[in-house]
This record gives structure tokens, C-alpha cells and sequence, in this order.
């Protein structure tokens, strides 16, 4: 029987999410060979099932420095009207509240010549610290050195390609799900929902390489399924859906017709602009499943619950990265170094959606995290 994926990249792919999902490193991982025929389908249908479990207990720090007292920290957002931003700030306001710190948003507004003004707006408040939420670390540099050079230290959510210390820039933590995990499970879940027959269109945002990196991962998984078709890969700035998306469906869906089965996008807000397209074509919700690699909006919860379109969001839990944020930052204003605590990637369903905070149409792990941070920052 013909192999279900096919070459290499499958059972990297495979053997690499195992490994991450178990503690494994990669490096370290038993090398293996590509399963044949339906074996294939039932590791992915692992993979997929793992992901969609509830919340484990809380595997991050339980120690640290206690909350250093009176300080006020900057917060520049690439674009508050992105919900997994406005998620993540509301995640640091409140934990801001808890230590005792006050807080300042800067809102770029996804515009270019915004991120520097705003950066420069954020330094001449004099922070006793920065944190980005949003953005490209190694695009900001030049707005990031000045912070650096004042000794005012900078943590990021979502602004590298990968979590941990940025290389080549001040910012001492990015904080974010692993963003390779993030994209293979996404794109195993289009695999396993189709029955290995996907017809894949991947939208992304260039301006972004964590962005670029989970388009190409995803790609490379699809590519991997001999019964799936990528058709194509679309390059649609975050900050342009509302305007380019109702156009680009529309020529998709001319171009591919029926071919074009599964949407999977780097972020849930290229469907708020997708969706209203397919419904004024008559595409029925089985003719096209959507799933985003990350993100985890209200209007993506509502989607999956409601049946409409969309099948599947790698959430992230935004509220906690927020708290995750003032960690890191009160440790570096303690003078310690950051945890590097990466949280497990998990996938929204229909199965699972009203679980850990679904039902407020947030993904909020119960695991006590609040409780644990309380704790640290020897707070009641």
C-alpha cells in the first residue's frame, strides 16, 4: 500500500511534535521511518487528540523574587484591534494590578511608521520597563536600542520566531507557544478532519517571520499528505484583513472552486473577514473547514461552537502570557534572568470549546496559574 504522507518531512514532522510534547529534545529523538497507509492517519489522529486534551497542572515556575515594589511599565501593541493582542494586554493589566505596578498602553495600530512613534512615545514616559506585545524584535531594533542603552529591560510576547531570549536585540523573553508545534498541529488536524484529502490554502503575513515560519511549517506538513493538494499560499498583512480578505476569498474561491476545502491561517482574524464571503456564496460549513496556528479570539470560539466554518484554533492562553509577561519582567527588574517557561500547545474544538474558560470564549487554562504567580510575588 501507498504511504499516506510521504518522505522525510512526515516523520520529522511526527517524531519532532512527539518528542517536544514529551520532554524529548528534538536532537535527542529515536530516529524512525515514515508509517505507511492508515498508520499514519492514527498517529496524526494522536497528535490531534493530545493537543485537544484540558489543561494539565501547571508545569511552569513556582519560585522567584517577590514583586518589586512601585514600578510603571510601558506597553507597546502592535494593534489592540487584533483580539489576541488585546488579549494578552488585558492578561498584564491585571497582573500589573496584582503586583502593584501601574501601566501604560501604546498602541501602534498595525501601522508602520506608528511602531517607532509609539516606541518613542514609550521611552520619553521613562519605564522601568518595556513590555512589546506584538511586532518583529529584529524590525523594531532600532526603536528597541535606546530602551537597551537606558538599562531598561524588554520583554515581547509573540516577537521572534521563537520562545526565549531574541538574539541579536535587548529583548530578554519572548513569550509564546512554540510556534513549530503551533502550525503542525494545525495543519494534522486539517489532515485527520479531511481524511487525508485536504485542499489547503494558507494565508500568512510576510511582515512577520514567527508569521512566515508557521506558513511554511504548515506547508511543509500538507505537502507531506500524498492525498492533500496545497494550492497556494497567501501573503495578506494582519492590518490589511478587513480591506484585502472579502477580494482575496473571492478570487479563491473563482480560481479553485470546490478544490478549496481547507483555510488555515497564522492568526483567527483572516476568517472575521473570510467567513461573511463564503456565506454570501452559499458555500455550506461542510465545504469548507477553516483552522487558524494561533491566536484563539472571541469570534473564533463563537465560529467553532456555532458550527460555522471554522473547525479548529491553536489558542493561546492570552490572559496567562500576560501574567507570564509581568513575571519575566519583575525577575529582570529583581536582577534575576527569565524562566523561559513555554506553554504546552493546545487545540480548540468543537469537543472541547466550552472547557477552560470557553465558555467566557477565552481560552483560560485551569490550572491555577494566578494563584501560583500570587504566590511568587508574595501577593494575597
Amino acid at each position: 500500500m501507498k504511504g499516506w504522507f510521504s518522505g522525510p518531512i512526515w516523520a520529522c514532522a511526527f517524531f519532532a511534535l512527539c518528542a517536544a510534547m514529551h520532554g524529548v529534545s528534538a536532537a535527542s529523538a529515536p530516529k524512525a521511518q515514515a508509517v505507511s497507509g492508515r498508520g499514519d492517519l492514527e498517529q496524526a489522529q494522536r497528535i490531534v487528540d493530545a493537543a485537544a486534551q484540558t489543561a494539565a497542572p501547571w508545569s511552569g515556575p513556582r519560585t522567584g523574587p517577590p514583586g518589586q515594589p512601585g514600578k510603571y511599565i510601558a506597553v507597546v501593541a502592535e494593534d489592540l484591534r487584533n483580539g489576541g493582542i488585546l488579549g494578552v494586554v488585558d492578561g498584564v493589566v491585571q497582573a500589573a494590578n496584582v503586583i502593584g505596578w501601574s501601566v501604560k498602553i501604546f498602541d501602534a495600530d498595525g501601522a508602520r511608521a506608528l511602531r517607532f512613534k509609539m516606541l518613542s512615545n514609550a521611552l520619553a514616559s521613562r519605564p522601568d520597563g518595556l513590555i512589546l506585545v506584538g511586532g518583529d524584535a529584529h524590525a523594531l531594533l532600532p526603536g528597541l536600542e535606546p530602551f537597551a542603552r537606558r538599562g531598561i529591560p524588554i520583554v515581547g510576547w509573540h516577537v521572534a520566531a521563537k520562545a526565549g531570549p531574541v538574539p541579536g536585540t535587548p529583548v530578554a523573553m519572548n513569550v509564546s507557544t512554540d510556534p513549530f508545534e503551533v502550525a503542525r498541529v494545525t495543519a494534522l488536524a486539517a489532515i485527520v478532519q479531511s481524511g487525508g484529502h485536504a485542499g489547503v490554502v494558507i494565508f500568512t503575513d510576510s511582515n512577520f517571520q514567527v508569521a512566515q515560519d508557521k506558513a511554511n511549517e504548515m506547508a511543509a506538513v500538507v505537502r507531506a499528505c500524498e492525498g492533500c493538494t496545497l494550492l497556494g499560499i497567501r501573503d495578506v498583512a494582519i492590518s490589511q484583513c478587513e480591506a484585502l480578505m472579502p477580494g482575496v476569498t473571492r478570487s479563491l474561491l473563482a480560481q479553485y472552486g470546490k478544490r478549496w476545502t481547507y483555510a488555515l491561517t497564522i492568526n483567527d482574524i483572516y476568517f472575521d473577514y473570510a467567513v461573511p464571503v463564503l456565506t454570501e456564496a452559499g458555500i455550506p460549513n461542510g465545504a469548507m473547514a477553516m483552522l487558524s496556528a494561533g491566536d484563539g479570539s472571541e469570534s473564533a470560539f463563537l465560529r467553532i461552537r456555532s458550527g460555522t466554518f471554522q473547525t479548529g484554533t491553536v489558542a493561546e492562553p492570552l490572559n496567562l502570557h500576560g501574567w507570564q509577561l509581568i513575571d519575566e519582567m519583575n525577575r529582570l527588574v529583581a536582577g534575576e534572568g527569565v524562566t523561559g517557561y513555554v506553554f504546552p500547545v493546545h487545540l480548540v474544538t468543537a469537543e472541547n470549546v466550552r472547557k477552560d474558560g470557553g465558555e467566557r470564549l477565552i481560552y483560560d487554562p485551569s490550572n491555577g496559574y494566578r494563584d501560583v504567580y500570587r504566590h511568587i510575588w508574595q501577593r494575597p
